[in-house]
């Protein structure tokens, strides 16, 4: 009986860790997909600006 329950601690721990895991990954993949959104911005932005200097 203790011998499940440890084994059953085990893999219910090991699943929370993935889940975990997974979840950060996620919310890692949408920070960097925005700060890329502002890094294109700003090179956006001083296109346009030498741009307009060579007008």
């Amino acid at each position: 009986m203790l011998i499940t329950l440890l084994l059953a601690g085990i893999i219910i721990s090991g699943y929370m860790a993935i889940r975990t895991a997974r979840e950060e990954r996620k919310i890692d993949e949408k920070l960097l997909e925005k700060e890329g959104e502002v890094y294109m911005e700003r090179i956006r932005q001083a296109r346009q600006q030498r741009q307009k200097a060579l007008e």
